[in-house]
């Protein structure tokens, strides 16, 4: 189904469903009664704003800071945390920095409640932007798709013309493919079961659009999978769908390790497939089902398309511990 979607996305195929014609009635009567009960990627609510300079300590003159832009949705902007500190951004620069030993500009131009078909305005706030073309983005989208039943061939196709235009500017770009909607509290079955096996699907489909593209994914079944449903109380925060602090710290630590990789920040021996964590050279559609089904799992392209397709590396990377961050100093 992921193949088939992202085939309808390139060739401008538009009919493909996530859920049987008969399901939809109740998929949407459920998730009204859900909304009734949590605040959805569209509603109100403070989002901190955490652009700026991390990294102080590593100041060297005349050497400019890493650029690092977040676009996406809510998740992407931080939306259900407090302090700037707090949100995925920052976390992610202030992580960056301790790797690269290098300051780390942040911009955040996501914005809550957006679906992929927003990321076309981000790009071009970004592209447009009088400041240089970012060293790296990371993209988090696809639970708005989901919820407000967007097709996903539309999705993928949105997802995947952000990738190429700003893989063609320059930029590395790392996708947090769409979360696993089916650990939501208030969504009850069979909507859970639905909004599960919908979400997993996007995620697969958008893995495939992205590598295609020259971009490298990042299975966020972290952001609302196992270990949220495990402890709910304590990642989720009070509206029960957006992330609290701890959500967003296990978040970050997830896609961090990519985001050096892309920049060649991590270790050589890293980079080298470990059998014993199970990654390895796989066709790319297949790389795409096992990341879905295994949260914090990276998928880059690896090969030249053969006679199976495109083929990726699959990777399960060691996480590194992230911490609130520290005070943007903000940028010039």
């Amino acid at each position: 189904m992921a193949r088939r979607i992202a085939a309808g996305a390139a060739y401008g195929g538009g009919g493909v469903g996530l859920v049987g014609a008969a399901a939809v009635g109740l998929l949407v009567a459920e998730m009204q009664l859900a909304r009734r009960h949590v605040a959805n990627g569209s509603s109100g609510g403070r989002v901190p704003v955490a652009d700026g300079v991390y990294g102080h300590a590593y100041d060297v003159p005349g050497e400019p800071p890493l650029r690092l832009t977040m676009l996406g949705d809510s998740t992407a902007a931080g939306q259900g945390v407090h302090r700037a500190g707090q949100t995925p951004g920052a976390l992610l620069a202030s992580g960056l920095a301790a790797v690269a030993e290098r300051p780390v500009e942040l911009r955040n131009v996501a914005l809550p409640g957006a679906r992929s078909d927003d990321l076309e305005r981000q790009v071009g706030l970004v592209l447009s932007s009088p400041h240089p073309v970012p060293d790296i983005c990371v993209i988090m989208v696809g639970a708005n798709d989901v919820t407000h039943r967007m097709p996903p061939t539309q999705s993928v196709r949105c997802l995947a013309a952000a990738v190429r235009r700003l893989r063609t500017a320059g930029a590395e770009v790392v996708v947090g493919t769409c979360p696993d909607l089916g650990t939501i509290e208030p969504v009850q079955q069979p909507l859970r079961w639905l909004a599960r096996r919908a979400s997993r699907q996007l995620a697969a489909a958008q893995t495939i659009g992205v590598v295609e593209q020259g971009g490298r994914t990042v299975s966020l079944g972290d952001l609302l999978g196992p270990e949220f449903e495990a402890n709910p109380r304590e990642l989720f925060g009070p509206d029960n769908y957006h992330p609290s602090a701890e959500g967003y710290a296990t978040a970050a630590m997830a896609v961090l390790p990519t985001v050096c990789a892309a920049l060649g920040l991590w270790p050589a021996e890293e980079e080298r497939p470990d059998v014993f964590r199970r990654e390895g050279f796989l066709p790319v559609a297949r790389a795409a089902a096992e990341a879905a089904d295994e949260a914090g799992t990276e998928v880059t392209a690896a090969m030249p398309t053969g006679p199976r397709g495109p083929w990726a590396l699959l990777k399960r990377r060691r996480r590194r511990r992230v911490t609130e961050a520290e005070p943007a100093r903000p940028s010039v």
